[in-house]
């Protein structure tokens, strides 16, 4: 099967980072841990929320690289003392991952009853229409 590449489509200059960017949505390789909802709150809002039971808002962290949200939880290993019978809550460290559309912003984040919410909003760019000045060679 042949790999086809937006660059073999004369029509479309430029798009090599949308491109790049769909190849690393491709890779992030999420999983599944933890689950997760995103749900669109109004016109120009979404909000995603990860099922976070049993992280505390110090074992998160959440970050914004180039355009890639990236939600990253480690809990501290303060379990060495204790004898578990049975573990079925799981505690294993992860990181998801979200591409944003350029002008999405990442606005507050909040931690409830072991859910992590992280509000979106999307803002319109204004059109502009350019006109191009012919030159006499």
């Amino acid at each position: 099967m042949t790999k086809l590449s937006l660059g073999a489509y004369p029509h479309m200059l430029g798009f090599e980072q949308l491109e790049r960017l769909l190849e690393r949505t491709a890779k992030s390789g999420n999983e599944g841990y933890p689950p997760f909802n995103i749900e669109q709150t109004s016109q120009r809002s979404f909000r995603i929320t990860l099922a976070v039971a049993g992280f505390a808002e110090y074992d998160l962290a959440i970050t914004v690289e180039d355009r890639q949200l990236v939600i990253r939880g480690r809990q501290s290993d303060d379990d060495a003392d204790r004898v578990f019978l049975h573990r079925g809550i799981a505690a294993r460290q992860f990181q998801r991952s979200f591409v944003l559309a350029e002008g999405v912003d990442v606005g507050d984040a909040i931690i409830e009853n072991g859910l992590l919410h992280v509000d979106l909003t999307q803002t319109m760019p204004e059109t502009v229409v350019q006109t191009i000045k012919i030159k006499k060679g």
